[in-house]
């Protein structure tokens, strides 16, 4: 292009991108938006035409970099220039006072301070590098000393700013503060992934840590991460630019162009701090982020410099932690709902409550053993509590309120579903109905057959699968490839484009691979993992018919009791009837392809097997099992004696007793990685 051509796009496209920051400035930052949702899009579009005719003109803070790089293979470890310490935990009033006592007697000389009060946001803590005013890394946590580099996904965050909003920004600093998902991104986001068949988030902290270790950032940028900054760290050749205080601080990030928590508070005593503590354990609730406490810091940072650093902890600061939210309730009635193993859970109804921000009117009992233990009876007032803030349980029964001569609930002795007899194993607290042919049974097989991590038929959701069976079009998985256009649109609702999508979804899943057709099986303890293992040692499903329960179990990593069940599966009648269908209809029984090698040979790390036990910290469970795999490691979804490792998340449940018990090595998540960095 000539020069009067380049000058002028170039003033254009420079204006564009002025224009388009401080737009989204005042939109995510401020919540003040100026420019209509229309005028951005234009400008938007403007902009992202030119840069598609003018490359040379892209610079790394334009705004339409926010999401479009190629995803990344994986991510790199990131060594933090100043350590991420994690807070101490006060739980009380009594907590807050003595951590006074101690700061202001570790001085040499007596000192007082205000303090400043911020929420604590429950996400995911970053570090977001920028040097002379444009950000050039943003990185997790880790383990506060190492984090990973998490850059592409970062710049996705609306409310992180590419550039600094400064006409003299620092040579460099160092901004820290939480990534969070909103929770209303979070429901919106969970009901997308029912929608598809993919496994829900337990929670906002959790999807929003699996968010930021996305490879792909068009995933990161669907997903509509939130951040709040609450620090900042400049070089020394910046000192000159240095707040005084911590309230001075947030007043700079927000100068910079960073959302600080606008609830945050500046408290001229404790009293002050305590009172503040007391108003947000309960206004919480109606916030649109989750929080779990609040912050506490000395608002004088030349005596923070001076307290520093326990080997743990900052001096200068304390998180108060509220306890899980509990509200009272009086159960209306218990139902008994049907697994598709046939497993039978009792669910408590109770009338409707509000807990960290929902409505909450069901809990789960778990078992005939946990109903046994709180002794439930009808019309008893329970304690409920969100676990995690999102799972509700019944915490315990407030005997002293309930209603005179209370009929126990107990199991019931036969199917809410079928009325056959149901069957409770004398090494399992599960109660089950054991009809194959149960409408719960069915429906749940049908589920799990079409779900994702199976044959992936997409379309055939619940609503569905329920009336497919009510109308009694479809009494197996086998029955789903015998199905017409015109049969579906028998269905309510069913129209036919839609029919003709659901029968062209259920015939490409004929191509489905074995261990995936394994999997949908439903076959009791055959998770995904397993079926892969089993499938690689038997690669046809005749070889695996003709295997008696000791050969099967010889495979390293499959166990007895998995061994047994695939054994018992086969022998019944009704399951080879069912293998001999759905092979005459053209499912795929026969592994095609030999199994990728690993990619390395790291003695600590071939051959072994694992079992990931929990919810990792950072890594979504199918990312820690392809990093395994690809170092050459093998997956199991059970603990046997054959178990080398055991990685262990939040809430490890039963496998965790059992590694115990059997002296197998746990490895954190962490301990993990470390494994599998001494690969490269």
């Amino acid at each position: 292009m000539d020069s009067i051509a380049s000058a002028t796009v170039q003033r254009r496209i420079q204006e564009l991108q002025a224009l388009l920051r401080q737009a989204s400035y005042e939109y995510y930052v401020l919540d003040a938006p100026t420019l209509e949702d229309a005028i951005y899009d234009q400008l938007y579009r403007e902009l992202q035409t030119l840069e598609t005719q003018y490359p040379e003109l892209v610079v790394p803070d334009s705004p339409t970099q926010r999401v479009g790089a190629a995803p990344a293979t994986q991510f790199t470890s990131v060594t933090h220039n100043i350590p991420l310490y994690s807070l101490e935990n006060a739980f009380d009033q009594g907590d807050l006072t003595k951590w006074e006592t101690r700061w202001q007697r570790y001085l040499k000389q007596p000192a007082r301070s205000d303090y400043v009060c911020e929420l604590k946001i429950d996400g995911s803590s970053l570090a977001l590098t920028y040097e002379r005013g444009v950000l050039v890394r943003g990185a997790t946590r880790g383990d506060g000393i190492t984090g990973e580099d998490v850059t592409q996904n970062v710049k996705t965050i609306q409310s992180v700013p590419l550039r600094l909003t400064s006409t003299n920004p620092p040579t460099r600093v160092e901004v820290r503060g939480e990534a969070y998902l909103p929770l209303t991104a979070f429901k919106q986001m969970n009901q997308e992934r029912a929608r598809v068949g993919e496994a829900l988030f337990a929670n906002p902290r959790n999807a929003t840590a699996g968010t930021l270790r996305q490879l792909d950032s068009k995933v990161a940028a669907r997903r509509r991460l939130a951040f709040f900054a609450y620090t900042l760290h400049l070089s020394d050749d910046d000192m000159d630019l240095a707040p005084q205080t911590q309230w001075e601080m947030l007043r700079q990030l927000q100068q910079f162009g960073f959302q600080v928590n606008p609830e945050s508070r500046h408290c001229s005593t404790l009293a002050e701090v305590i009172a503040f503590c007391d108003r947000w354990s309960v206004e919480r609730r109606s916030l649109p982020y989750l929080t779990d406490g609040v912050v506490v810091k000395l608002n004088d940072l030349a005596l923070q410099e001076q307290l520093g650093f326990t080997q743990k902890f900052p001096r200068w600061a304390i998180a108060l932690k509220y306890p899980a939210e509990e509200a009272s309730t009086q159960v209306e009635r218990v139902v008994f709902q049907v697994g598709r193993t046939g497993a039978v859970t009792p669910v408590a109804e109770f009338s409707p409550v509000q807990l960290a921000g929902t409505t909450v009117a069901r809990a789960t009992l778990h078992n005939r053993d946990r109903l046994a233990e709180l002794d439930l009876r009808q019309g008893d007032t329970v304690v409920i509590r969100k676990a995690g803030e999102i799972i509700p349980e019944v915490v315990r029964v407030l005997r002293e309120l309930r209603p005179l001569d209370a009929p126990t609930y107990s199991m019931p002795a036969n199917c809410p579903e079928c009325g056959q007899p149901l069957f409770k194993p004398q090494d399992e607290s599960v109660t089950r109905c054991i009809n194959s042919a149960c409408p719960a049974i069915v429906r749940g097989a049908i589920i799990h057959w079409a779900a994702r991590d199976a044959l992936d038929i997409h379309g055939l959701g619940e609503k569905w699968v329920n009336q497919l069976v009510e109308v009694g079009l479809v009494q197996s998985v086998a029955d789903l490839y015998d199905l017409t256009t015109t049969q579906l649109m028998t269905i309510d609702r069913m129209g036919q484009k839609s029919a003709e999508k659901l029968v062209a979804a259920i015939a490409q899943s004929k191509s489905q691979s074995w261990p995936r057709v394994l999997y949908g099986l439903g076959i009791r303890h055959v998770g995904s993992v397993n079926a892969q293992l089993i499938s690689e040692n038997f690669p046809s499903v005749a070889q695996l018919m003709q295997a008696n329960a000791t050969a099967i179990a010889s495979i390293r990593g499959i166990g007895d009791e998995i061994a047994q069940s695939l054994y018992q599966w086969f022998q019944q009648p009704s399951n080879q009837v069912l293998i001999q269908r759905l092979q005459a209809v053209g499912l795929q029984f026969e592994s095609v392809s030999q199994p990728a090698q690993p990619t390395s040979s790291n003695p600590n790390v071939l051959g072994k097997i694992f079992v990931i036990t929990g919810t990792l910290p950072t890594l979504k469970r199918e990312e820690a099992k392809q990093l395994i795999q690809q170092a050459g490691g093998k997956l199991s979804d059970a603990v046997s004696k054959k178990t080398d490792y055991l990685v262990t998340g939040d809430s490890p449940g039963s496998k965790l007793d059992k590694a115990i018990a059997l002296g197998i090595p746990q490895l954190s998540e962490l301990d993990l990685l470390s494994l599998l960095k001494a690969i490269q």
